[in-house]
């Protein structure tokens, strides 16, 4: 390792401790190489590049291994939790029903994060298995995440590994809402809470001849994943669409991501005097003005642009999402 890292630094002092390897250097390649190699170290690696008391140093750590049984404990819990929301749904408690639901979330969800993991490890990218996060929302949960550990190797990684999230997370909501608008289903209860619908949701229902008056909790797990995808494929920050806009036009997606929060917010306030509902788009547009205000960080290779081919997926992702858009998503009377 030291052969290679002389390729690039003077070594003048080395150091052990607790695991972590510290080489005192002083730079003698071209800095795009060099962060080039870190981003190469980066892979096997946990790999810091800093200034410690006036003096530059390259700080190597071998990668600790995953605990994966977080995961299967947040997993587990999860279960539990959406499972006990989602018994609530039918009118009346129906613990078998709730876990049916629980597992068309878990399977929407998953498959989003799935989506992100499988195309990181594509690239090499050192990602963890999905956390997922029991809570007692609406739904059970806040959803799932997944940790990227060092830089991104290049626009294309990016651009890959953002889209494809929001592309294997489409294609499950659709799976599951055709599955729930197909099972014969009465509410058994006085409603509380009714949905809008988006385009992609109607275009499905049309699909399997749907004429219900109430969609099965299953349907509703699939409208959570179109939800969901949307807010996700806004192109603002270190969100999915976020990524991928970066992706496709570089650093100009700064000014798209601060322009975005403030037309959520305005539409927002133009929903809620048009349709008499407290509008979640102004939430959501000031949750989103904070994201807008992190600086992406750069991809590795930030210069080599995408093909033609990611720029149609990604152009088709975003039409996708604009297609899982609705409104007014809830409201506390029929639409």
């Amino acid at each position: 390792m030291i052969e290679e890292i002389e390729r690039y630094f003077k070594v003048y002092n080395v150091e052990k401790m607790d695991g972590v390897t510290r080489f005192y250097v002083i730079p003698k390649a071209d800095p795009k190489e060099i962060k080039k190699f870190i981003g190469r170290l980066s892979a096997s690696y946990e790999v810091t590049l800093k200034y410690h008391y006036g003096e530059l140093v390259l700080e190597i750590e071998s990668e600790k291994k995953e605990r994966v049984w977080i995961n299967v404990a947040l997993l587990i819990a999860t279960i539990a939790t959406t499972t006990a929301v989602g018994s609530t749904f039918y009118g009346e408690i129906n613990i078998l029903g709730g876990f049916v639901f629980s597992l068309a979330i878990m399977f929407v969800l998953g498959s989003h994060e799935m989506g992100h993991y499988f195309a990181a490890k594509r690239w090499k990218m050192r990602t963890s298995l999905p956390y997922f996060i029991p809570f007692p929302t609406i739904i059970g949960t806040l959803g799932a995440v997944i940790k990227h550990r060092g830089p991104i190797p290049s626009r294309r990684a990016l651009f890959d590994v953002g889209v494809s999230g929001p592309l294997a997370g489409i294609a499950a909501s659709i799976l599951v809402v055709a599955i729930g608008l197909s099972i014969p289903f009465e509410f058994k209860g006085e409603p509380g809470l009714y949905i809008g619908t988006p385009p992609l949701f109607d275009a499905v229902a049309y699909a399997v001849g749907f004429s219900g008056e109430a969609a099965h909790p299953v349907a509703f797990a699939g409208w959570v994943g179109l939800f969901i995808t949307f807010l996700n494929m806004l192109p603002v920050g270190q969100l999915d669409g976020g990524h991928v806009m970066r992706a496709m036009v570089g650093k100009r997606a700064e000014r798209i991501s601060r322009a975005v929060p403030l037309i959520l917010i305005i539409f927002g306030a133009y929903a809620e005097r048009l349709y008499g509902e407290s509008s979640i788009w102004i939430l959501w547009g000031i949750i989103t003005l904070f994201f807008s205000m992190q600086r992406h960080p750069e991809p590795v290779d930030d210069e080599t642009p995408l093909d033609l081919k990611r720029y149609v997926v990604g152009a088709f992702a975003f039409v996708l999402a604009a297609l899982c858009f609705t409104p007014i998503p809830f409201s506390s009377k029929p639409f």
